[in-house]
């Protein structure tokens, strides 16, 4: 059950008329009253013949002109207008159950609490078997206006327990996150002029766009004014930003006037002071080792800065649920960012993976958002860079992303974020695709060189004391062979495939895995993709390294032995 309270009008009479009118397509049968705040002797025009829609206004409004013949002011845009919808699958509700329904929502708003002779005055109007319609005057009997603030939230949470009690459909609890609805007036504008978003919704979608090629406030500004978005930024004495709105072109009011809307009208996440934080946190220290030892694209970049969201979102501390927030806030940007990216013939499903993300990206957890500074690094390369992926890489990144959208579902799931989860999981299901069909192309040229018999059978018995908990799934999984050419080539470039077997399974645990050899495919082609080091070398190096620091001399300095070669054991392949 969905109760939208509708922005406060301030013309009773005209609400009436619409509500006790044929509605816009004739869908308006029967209009008539289930209730009020005093059913004897208010007229009804639905079932009173000498009622009228003036007697009904006159009636509602009396406290409202009372208030304002005493105090002088009038008081403006006092109609509060709620309508209550059951859902399309819930049994059909008698004008008793509804009146019930009406006179619980009013009591959990504020408008009349239960005991309280001195509320506002209110009715609920039924005109279709799914919904009714609740109107009240927000002015109180002794004058005085009701206490509106958060009612809301209250509405909400009487819903559910509405629900509950007449066995209705079970919605999730609200938690203050979501965007705004579009409303009728909204919807219906962007039909007449043949628009296929809201100007909101629209304005959503080119900032979220927009986010993964800014580093500051101001410069995603100038991206979106680049982009032909107008944008009408608030600013104080000194220069410095203090909020922004945004306008749709054409989007005009009746008097031809540009029509801006604020950021956190458009989403709860798009207001000044959220995006500065998102965009302008400072980097923590990178490590000389690790600027050496990153991947030379962004593509492979950005899958290895994505496994570090395991462990983000398996521990349970306040301090790492900030972390673990900021990430998945950060993981809808690198979507974004790769939906832009990526070939033409894979964006559709990776577009609408991060449309759906968007409502997993925000929680009621505080973000730490210097945390995410590695994955928004990550969203930027890609924004950023000239050349698409090839197909390995694309690949790899879309099982990255569509493994770490599943971690973000199992995290908000654990944390009682019902709408979130939702929301990640819708963006999985999108991924999925996503994956499969970025891997295909690479799958077909892998099957074309399976290795031989014996060569596959030896593999196998890398697989089954590498991963001896999913060996049978994976070596019957139809693409065994293709992984098996991967194994093949990785040990021609001297990887071992035990090791690479183990790694990848730890990466990404294998049981929910609908197709375990597709998961380990990706990742043993991203792990091996540059040859093995020369670990002999690398053992030597270090070695150096801690004589130097002890003050030994190091092995170069050391007499030379003459030593026989040594020979590398290898496996015969039959």
């Amino acid at each position: 059950m969905i109760a939208a309270i509708k922005p406060a009008g301030a013309n009773t009479r005209g609400l009436l008329a619409y509500l006790y009118g044929p509605g816009r397509h004739d869908e308006h049968l029967d209009p008539h009253l289930v209730t009020g705040f005093a059913v004897l002797g208010m007229p009804d025009p639905g079932r009173d013949e000498n009622a009228t829609l003036t007697d009904l206004a006159r009636h509602l409004d009396e406290p409202v002109h009372l208030r304002n013949s005493e105090f002088g002011k009038p008081v403006t845009d006092h109609v509060w207008h709620c309508p209550v919808r059951a859902a399309p699958e819930d049994r059909h509700l008698s004008d008793t159950e509804w009146a019930d329904i009406a006179q619980r929502i009013v009591q959990a708003a504020g408008i009349a609490p239960d005991g309280n002779d001195l509320a506002c005055r209110w009715i609920a109007v039924r005109h279709a078997d799914d919904h009714i319609h609740i109107l009240a005057t927000t002015v109180r009997e002794d004058g005085r206006r009701p206490k509106l603030h958060d009612s809301g939230i209250r509405v909400g949470e009487e819903c559910r327990q509405i629900e509950k009690d007449y066995g209705l459909r079970r919605l999730k609890k609200g938690d203050r996150t979501a965007g705004r609805r579009p409303t009728q007036a909204e919807m219906h504008k962007a039909e007449r002029l043949g628009w296929e978003q809201t100007s909101r919704q629209w304005l959503q979608d080119r900032i979220r766009s927009a986010i993964p090629h800014a580093t500051s406030a101001e410069e995603l500004l100038a991206y979106l004014e680049a982009d032909d978005i107008l944008v009408k930024p608030r600013r104080g004495p000194s220069g410095d930003l203090l909020g922004y709105a945004v306008g749709r072109p054409g989007d005009l009011n009746k008097d031809g006037g540009q029509i801006y809307h604020p950021g956190g009208k458009i989403a709860p996440d798009l207001t000044l002071p959220k995006l500065k934080a998102r965009l302008e946190t400072s980097a923590p220290e990178e490590h000389p080792t690790a600027r050496r030892n990153r991947p030379t694209t962004p593509w492979h970049q950005a899958t290895e800065t994505l496994d570090t969201l395991h462990t983000e979102t398996t521990t349970t501390s306040a301090d790492e649920d900030a972390r673990t927030q900021a990430n998945i806030s950060a993981l809808g940007e690198l979507l974004e960012a790769t939906a832009q990216a990526a070939p033409a013939d894979h964006r559709a499903q990776l577009r609408s993976a991060s449309a759906d993300f968007a409502r997993a990206q925000r929680s009621q957890v505080r973000a730490e958002d210097r945390a995410a500074h590695a994955l928004r690094t990550a969203a930027r390369d890609i924004a950023h860079t000239a050349t698409g992926p090839d197909g390995s890489a694309l690949a790899a990144l879309t099982a990255a992303l569509l493994w770490a959208a599943i971690l973000a579902a199992r995290w908000h799931e654990a944390k009682g974020h019902a709408h979130q989860a939702d929301a990640a999981r819708q963006a999985v299901q999108h991924l999925q695709s996503a994956a499969d069909a970025a891997l295909a192309p690479t799958l077909t040229e892998l099957e074309a060189r399976r290795p031989g018999e014996g060569t596959r059978r030896t593999l196998a018995n890398d697989a089954r004391a590498a991963v001896p908990e999913h060996a049978e799934r994976i070596l019957t999984d139809p693409d065994w062979p293709a992984l098996a050419t991967v194994l093949a080539d990785a040990e021609a470039s001297g990887h071992k495939p035990l090791q690479l077997l183990k790694e990848a399974a730890a990466r990404r645990e294998l049981g929910t895995a609908r197709q375990p050899a597709r998961v380990l495919i990706t990742r043993i082609q991203h792990t091996s993709r540059n040859p093995a080091p020369n670990r002999r070398a690398e053992a030597a190096r270090l070695r150096s390294i801690s004589a130097s620091v002890l003050g030994a001399p190091s092995p170069a300095a050391q007499p030379k032995t003459t030593t026989g070669p040594t020979s590398q054991p290898s496996r015969h392949r039959r």
